[in-house]
């Protein structure tokens, strides 16, 4: 018997990365999961999102752990088309959430006095709003006793240049996780951010993510090289950490073992914060 047996987990991103990552986790240790991604590109973001064809790798993995999956194709800016995926995945199994991580995010890069309007609220609109999407959604739903995980991000905490639209979103996140904390919290359900540093993740390498970092090499930027420069982030001897890493903290967050924790910032950032 796993730690989360009998437990539906509502995902969102979950077609590749830190959400597939999430899922698998999740599922080792008995949860049924409802795996949601948008599956299409935003214009704004410098690198390729994830396709059907990952959200499907994603439902073949926990399939092959013996795990009921509901996949949904829903954008976290389209309310709606989230609502609409919870509510069928939780009739699907068995009628109720038990755990939710709104985990659907993107990156890019920009100065503030440079940004163009529509990448700023791409940003705001999947990074901040899609979380609250994600929770509104699930409600319904969600039993007493639950867990609600938002992800954050060691910028919820500091600020970087060239992605202030990222950290504005990510601080933000951090003060709805403390209001959802105080308002669920007398059904016994607990809210909370988790922050990674840099995660070894699509997300992270990417050319426009490593020519930041590298402007130095004219766009000819390695993984090593690119490793180099944040390995500079972290106290520990690391460039970054495993999506299992973040995993590890939020099947811990879901669990009984973390029955008392609520409206708590968990790093798994190598120390990044406190540097």
């Amino acid at each position: 018997m796993g730690k989360l047996e009998g437990k539906v987990a509502f995902i969102t991103g979950a077609a590749r990365g830190q959400g597939r990552s999430h899922a698998i986790r999740l599922a080792e240790e008995g949860a049924d999961i409802i795996a949601v991604d948008a599956c299409a590109d935003v214009a704004s973001v410098p690198y390729g999102l994830a396709t059907a064809a990952d959200l499907d790798q994603t439902a073949k993995l926990i399939a092959g752990l013996d795990r009921r999956i509901v996949t949904r194709h829903a954008d976290v800016r389209d309310f709606d088309a989230l609502a609409a995926a919870a509510a069928e995945g939780a009739a699907e199994l068995g009628g109720g959430i038990d755990i939710v991580l709104a985990n659907a995010g993107i990156v890019s890069f920009g100065t503030m006095a440079e940004m163009p309007e529509q990448t700023w609220h791409d940003m705001i609109d999947i990074c901040l709003t899609g979380v609250w999407h994600t929770v509104k959604a699930a409600m319904p739903h969600v039993r007493d006793g639950a867990s609600i995980t938002l992800t954050s991000s060691v910028a919820g905490f500091k600020g970087f240049a060239n992605a202030g639209h990222y950290v504005a979103a990510k601080h933000g996140v951090v003060g709805l996780m403390r209001t959802l904390a105080n308002e669920l919290g007398p059904r016994g359900i607990r809210v909370n951010t988790v922050h990674p540093t840099e995660c070894d993740t699509d997300m992270l390498h990417n050319p426009a993510h490593y020519n930041l970092f590298r402007p130095d090499l004219d766009g000819n930027v390695s993984r090593e090289q690119f490793g180099e420069a944040t390995a500079t982030l972290h106290m520990l001897p690391t460039s970054w950490v495993d999506a299992r890493d973040v995993s590890n903290m939020i099947a811990f967050l879901a669990s009984d073992e973390g029955r008392f924790i609520t409206a708590s910032t968990m790093y798994v950032d190598a120390g990044a914060i406190s540097k």
